[in-house]
C-alpha cells in the first residue's frame, strides 16, 4: 500500500485532482504492466490504462474503501476487457504484416551475453504467446498473480470473484501455457525446455 494512501483518496474524493494525480503516479506502471499483458500491445494497453484512469477519476466517489489498488485494478482489467471486445468487432491489420517493425528492447546488460539476452527476449516472446492464448478471465488471473504479484486475496478483490474461482482459473490457465510452451518445445532456448 502507498504511504498517506488513504489520505489521498480522501482528498481525491472531494475532488483535489492533485491527489487523485499522486494516486495515478504511485499505480501508473502497475497498472499500464497489466493491460500490456492483458492485450498483448503497447498502443492497445496505453489506451486502457488512459481511459481506466478517467473512469476511476469520475467514479472516485463511489469508492467505499478497502484496498484502492484492487478496485484500480478492477477498473483497468474492465477497460482490457471491453478492447479486447471491440477489437473482435473491429479486426486490425497488425503493423508487422505492412512491412512496419514494431519497438523492441535491444537493451542488455553488461552481465549479459548477446546470446543469453537473445535467449531471454525468446522465451518472453513465447510466454507472451502462451498468455495471449488463454481466455480473458484466466488471462488476468495469471497475470496478476505470477507476473505482478498480487496475492490471491488482493485478486479475488480486484476481479469481483471468490477466492476459490481465482485458485482454480489460476491452475487452468498456468496449466495451458505449460501445455502450450510443451508444443513449442522447438523454439524455447535448450536451457529453458520443459520435461513432459
Amino acid at each position: 500500500m502507498l504511504e498517506g494512501e488513504k489520505e489521498l483518496v480522501e482528498r481525491a474524493r472531494r475532488g483535489d485532482l492533485e491527489a487523485f494525480n499522486s494516486l495515478v503516479m504511485a499505480y501508473q506502471n502497475t497498472a499500464y504492466n497489466i493491460a500490456f499483458r492483458i492485450l498483448g500491445n503497447h498502443h492497445d494497453a496505453s489506451d486502457a490504462v488512459q481511459e481506466a484512469f478517467i473512469k476511476a477519476f469520475r467514479g472516485i466517489g463511489k469508492f467505499r474503501g478497502g484496498s484502492f489498488r484492487a478496485w484500480l485494478i478492477r477498473i483497468v482489467t474492465n477497460a482490457c476487457r471491453d478492447a479486447l471486445r471491440a477489437s473482435k468487432r473491429r479486426p486490425s491489420v497488425p503493423l508487422c504484416s505492412q512491412g512496419v517493425e514494431p519497438e523492441r528492447d535491444y537493451r542488455f546488460s553488461r552481465e549479459e551475453s548477446p546470446e543469453d539476452y537473445a535467449e531471454r527476449q525468446e522465451l518472453a516472446r513465447l510466454i507472451q504467446e502462451a498468455i495471449d492464448s488463454l481466455p480473458f478471465d484466466q488471462k488476468a488471473v495469471i497475470v496478476l498473480s505470477d507476473l505482478e504479484g498480487f496475492d490471491y486475496q488482493e485478486i479475488a478483490e480486484a476481479l469481483g470473484i471468490p477466492l476459490g474461482t481465482v485458485k482454480s482459473r489460476l491452475s487452468r490457465a498456468r496449466a495451458r501455457v505449460k501445455e502450450y510452451l510443451m508444443a513449442h518445445q522447438e523454439l524455447l532456448p535448450v536451457r529453458y525446455r520443459l520435461k513432459p
